[in-house]
Parts: structure tokens; C-alpha cells; sequence
């Protein structure tokens, strides 16, 4: 199930098939469970992927599945899929009980047409609740409403109620509570909204690249709303992003059904003009618009496929970043816009990427970024009264001489479905009476939140974590570690007396 707002939360489930099995003498010996999940792919269903495990290695002891109802293998756009699972159970002598469904399983002629048309039916739904949502994030778009993302360099989120009266800020991590709410973005601290203005005077009036204006503010110490140095390819998002013109902008990219990911052109793009206060003028930005769009007009297709080889040869590889820290040829944008996609622009010059390259500078970058919360985790500690030492070559830290902590980040990763999910290693070589797992936000540019697992528990090496857990999980989680921080105080007896 996806949601707990509806007729299938899991807890309805699990009820109606103890129902089915107590009425037929069936003991229930397993329960496979998929919380929070959509059901239009089988990415990210640990459940259902344990369970077809379980079923071909023969290592389920279980002679048959009950299920809810034929839509909760999937709504598979491909209703052959849902059929292919059952058949891998009926191949290994298992046969699936549908617990609420108005038709015994039994292979008749029946059975079997009433459960294609199911299937067919559970993909249609899917398809049918796709157009009404879209259509009402456009709405909601075209109200000025934000859709999700991140504000941005000189910009913030604000939550508002029903009736516009402003709720206050929202900050990184941060999420609205009623669902009658709304956010929309307002102008952030004075000395970032000067920034972003420069930047456009540099770049515009001054002639400045992208790079240059990126050493400039560098040099300065300026960092951007991640704090992280700026690049030239962050120095372009600022340039060409029209949130900073007003513009509520949506549909840019788009991700239905979960099927295939597409960069949209802008004539299909969903935009509400001057919602939002602009941080600079429409004709400034326009004028910053055409002198990016004229570096890549007047090339031909074959010279920009000619430039990318060039690339190519000069740094081994090709990746998004690396086109966009090249000042000698247009962004990666403009390979996505003329040739549809990078993977596409790729394949022109007969180029096929052995390896996800973001995967390589989100290391790097967690590798950079670990000393930083280190340092801030132990700063907490001391914060708050305790003494921390730190050992450094194995990075423990022992706190009051009494308990040691290992801290370890979590990279995010996205998968086919566009879910996340994060790989926690426990140092069980070092014995840490405690380990505070960092589990780092989508970008993996800074923390989300944290989870605090003390070792009596803990009895593996390894965690699998999705963005919901089961409690036995979640019961570990935490938004910050103030709490931690505060069981580190000492006091006197007299004090605790």
C-alpha cells in the first residue's frame, strides 16, 4: 500500500486474510509487508521481492499465499506482470489465495478472465489517478503554489494557510502538517537577495562567465544555500532558474507513472507569472536568458557533438558536471534541450557511460563533508557539558570516559522508481558502545535526519533503510541529536539532588 489514508492500510489487509484464514483452518506462518510503497513498479518492495526470493529458492515454509486482492501485486502498467508472479508461485506448488475478491482461484475459465480484467482494471486506476493528480498540481501551480524542491540560492519556503496568513518560515527538512496548507516562496536574507543581483550584473553588464563569477564569490567566502563553494554550474542555475523573476514554474521534467524520466521543453512547461517577489528585474533576466541561449543557437548539431567528443577525449569520460564546469562550450542543459537527453547526445558520438558519475562526486563530496560533522557532533557534546575525546585514527569518540560513539554517513541513493533508500555500515570492528548513523538528504549535500542505534541492539553489520520504516527501525530515529547531546551533561550530586 502507498498510503494509510485508504481502505488498503496494511492493518485492513492483514485483518480481512486472518479472517479468510481462520474460516479455512489456515495457520499463517509468514507476513510479507510493503508499507508506503507504490505498487507500480516492484523497485523498492523489499517485501514482494523476499517473498518471489523465498518462492523460487524453495526455502519458504509455506504451502499458500493469501493475498487481499488481485491489484495488491501491483498496479503494473504491464498487466502480464502481476500474472508472471503468480505463475512463479503456481510453478513451485504454490497456490494464492485472493481473500477478497468475489471468484475462487481455482484456474477455472472464470477465475482466470475475472483476473486479467482485474489487473487490466489496477493499471487503468493508476493511469486515471495520474492525469487527476497532474491536473491538480497545475491547478495548484498556476495558484502559486510550490510543488516541492528546494528554494534556493536568496529565496526561502513559507507555509501559509487556506486563507493566506503566512505560518512561518520553513527550514531545510521542514514539511507542512495540514494538508489545507500551502507553501510558496518569499525573499530570503537581505545579503543573499544583493548576491543574486550581482551575480546577474557580473554576468550580464560585466561580461563575466559563469566560472569567473564562481571564483569571485568564492574568493569572497560566500557559500551557497548548501554551504558548499560555488561552481559554474551552480552560478548557471541561479542564471536561468525563473523563480528569481516570480515565476512559479512546474513540469520542467516530468516522471509518470514511473516509467521513463523526460525532459520536457519549455513550450509544454505549466508556469504562473509574478507569484513570487522577484529578486531581479524580467528584463534583466531575459537579457542573461538570450546570452546563454545565443552560446549554443548558433552551433550545428555536428559541432556541438563535435565539442562533446572533444571533451571526451580530454577527460576520459562525460558526465553532467563535467560539461557544466567546461567554460569553453554550452551546459549540459543544451545537449538535454537539442538532443533530447545527455544518454541520447552520448550515443551520437558512441559514448556509453560505464558507471553513474554522480555517484563518484556525491563520495567525494561525502568524503569531504564527514570532518564537518564530526566536528559538529562533538562541538554538540561539548555544548552541552560533556568531555569528548577523539581517537584519530579510527574517529571513535569516547564521551565522559564512560561510552564511545562511531559515527558514520548514509549516502542517499534513488532508485529505478525514484524512491530512496540508504545502506548503513556498523563498524562492529570497533565496538562502539553507540553509533549515530547520519542519514544524508536526496542530494546528499547535508544531514536528514538521524538514528541513534546502541550496540546491545544491534547484531548485524549492515541496514537497509527506506524513507519509511517499520518501527522496530524508526523507534532509533531522530530529528537532531539535542536529546544525545543532552544525556552527555554532568552535574554534581548536590545538583542532582
Amino acid at each position: 500500500m502507498s498510503t494509510d489514508l485508504q481502505k488498503y492500510s496494511t492493518e485492513n489487509q492483514l485483518e480481512a486474510i486472518r479472517r479468510y484464514a481462520d474460516k479455512r483452518g489456515l495457520e499463517i506462518c509468514r507476513i510479507y509487508e510493503d508499507s508506503g510503497r507504490s505498487g507500480l513498479t516492484v523497485g523498492g518492495r523489499d517485501g514482494l521481492q523476499q517473498l518471489m526470493k523465498d518462492v523460487q529458492s524453495s526455502a519458504g515454509d509455506f504451502d499458500a499465499i493469501l493475498v487481499y486482492d488481485v491489484s495488491r501485486w501491483g498496479r503494473f502498467q504491464n498487466a502480464d506482470e502481476a500474472a508472471y508472479y503468480e505463475h512463479l508461485c503456481s510453478r513451485a506448488g504454490i497456490r494464492v489465495h485472493y481473500c477478497e475478491e468475489q471468484f475462487d482461484n481455482d484456474g477455472s475459465i472464470g477465475s482466470i478472465l475475472l483476473k486479467n480484467v482485474k489487473r487490466v482494471m489496477a493499471g487503468e486506476y493508476s493511469r486515471e489517478l495520474s492525469v487527476k493528480v497532474f491536473a491538480g498540481q497545475c491547478r495548484l501551480v498556476e495558484l502559486g503554489f510550490r510543488q516541492g524542491g528546494a528554494p534556493g540560492y536568496g529565496l526561502r519556503r513559507e507555509l501559509i494557510d487556506e486563507n493566506h496568513v503566512s505560518k512561518g518560515e520553513l527550514h531545510r527538512g521542514d514539511r507542512k502538517s495540514l494538508q489545507t496548507d500551502r507553501v510558496v516562496l518569499t525573499l530570503g536574507p537581505q545579503d543573499e537577495v544583493d548576491q543574486v543581483r550581482r551575480i546577474y550584473s557580473l554576468f550580464v553588464d560585466a561580461g563575466l562567465s559563469e566560472q569567473q563569477i564562481a571564483s569571485d564569490l568564492n574568493s569572497r567566502g560566500i557559500l551557497t544555500d548548501l554551504a558548499k563553494p560555488w561552481t559554474r554550474s551552480t552560478v548557471h542555475q541561479v542564471l536561468t532558474n525563473e523563480k528569481y523573476i516570480g515565476n512559479n514554474v512546474f513540469n520542467r521534467i516530468s516522471f509518470k507513472l514511473k516509467q521513463r524520466r523526460i525532459v520536457n521543453n519549455r513550450e509544454t512547461w505549466v508556469r504562473a507569472e509574478g507569484v513570487y517577489p522577484s529578486v531581479v528585474s524580467q528584463a534583466l533576466f531575459e537579457r542573461a536568458r538570450s546570452i546563454i541561449d545565443a552560446r549554443s543557437n548558433h552551433y550545428s548539431d555536428e559541432q556541438l557533438l563535435s565539442m562533446l567528443q572533444t571533451v571526451l577525449e580530454e577527460e576520459g569520460s562525460l558526465s553532467g558536471i563535467v560539461i557544466d564546469e567546461r567554460d569553453d562550450m554550452p551546459s549540459s542543459s543544451a545537449y538535454r534541450y537539442r538532443f533530447g537527453s545527455l544518454i541520447r547526445a552520448y550515443n551520437l558520438i558512441g559514448y556509453v557511460p560505464e558507471r553513474d558519475y554522480r555517484y563518484i562526486e556525491a563520495n567525494r563530496h561525502i568524503r569531504e563533508i564527514y570532518p564537518l560533522v564530526l566536528s559538529k557532533i562533538v562541538s554538540g557534546f561539548q555544548r552541552a557539558g560533556g568531555e569528548v575525546a577523539l581517537d584519530e585514527q579510527s574517529q571513535l569518540l569516547t564521551i565522559n570516559g564512560g561510552f564511545t560513539v562511531a559515527v558514520v554517513l548514509a549516502r542517499a541513493l534513488t532508485t529505478t522508481s525514484g524512491s530512496l533508500r540508504w545502506r548503513i555500515r556498523l563498524d562492529t570492528g570497533l565496538l562502539p558502545d553507540m553509533t549515530i548513523a547520519v542519514r544524508l538528504e536526496a542530494t546528499n549535500l547535508g544531514p536528514l535526519d538521524y538514528y541513534l542505534f546502541p550496540s546491545i541492539d544491534m547484531n548485524f553489520s549492515h541496514l537497509k533503510l527506506s524513507e519509511s520504516n517499520a518501527l522496530s527501525l524508526d523507534a532509533y530515529r531522530f530529528e537532531s541529536l539535542d536529546f544525545l547531546y543532552s544525556l552527555a551533561r554532568q552535574c554534581s550530586f548536590g545538583e542532582a539532588a
